[in-house]
């Protein structure tokens, strides 16, 4: 009987201690990522755009609603940018050294730039005002921009990212912004 009630006594402390550990286990934060997935999105509608900037220029294949050059600038110049022109999700976090995997689903170039502080972008017509943030300048005469230009289709990959917050915006659509955190 008695090596029994040890044998109950043993048991139950290692369920004690295996429940503990378990609860334990669930309440840790979750692993940061090391990859963080993201994509450019727009909605240039082909017949505008490429007959204004040359064919070709608007790849777009959506079936939904598209948007004209001249609305573009229209409703940037009224202080509401089109909302379907974004880089998806607006905010991530990610860790020490990983990376950002921006893909264009758009159907026209963007940039993914990285800026100090968020602003306008080298096309005055859809800056709203703002001014042209000092990484944007020179549009694609600055090499570091156009390092940074992704086509329709393509992907652009940052890589070994430092602690903390990196901005990134289109210095084209300078609407187009996001931020990764890096813990």
């Amino acid at each position: 009987m008695r090596i029994t009630l040890i044998k109950s006594a043993l048991i139950a402390g290692a369920l004690i201690f295996f429940a503990s550990g378990h609860a334990l286990a669930q309440t840790a934060a979750p692993a940061l990522p090391s990859t963080a997935q993201v994509v450019a999105l727009d909605e240039c509608d082909p017949t505008s755009f490429n007959a204004a900037l040359g064919e070709g220029f608007c790849h777009n294949v959506a079936l939904g609603a598209v948007t004209l050059l001249s609305d573009l600038f229209a409703k940037a110049a009224a202080g509401t940018p089109d909302k379907n022109w974004d880089f998806e999700p607006d905010f991530v976090t990610i860790k020490n050294g990983g990376n950002v995997v921006l893909t264009d689903q758009g159907g026209e170039p963007h940039t993914f730039t990285e800026v100090k502080k968020f602003g306008g972008g080298f096309i005055d017509g859809l800056n709203d005002g703002e001014a042209v943030v000092p990484e944007c300048q020179g549009g694609f005469d600055n090499l570091d921009v156009a390092k940074t230009r992704v086509l329709q289709g393509s992907k652009l990959e940052i890589d070994n990212m430092s602690k903390g917050d990196h901005h990134f915006q289109c210095c084209i659509h300078p609407w187009m912004r996001m931020t990764v955190t890096v813990k």
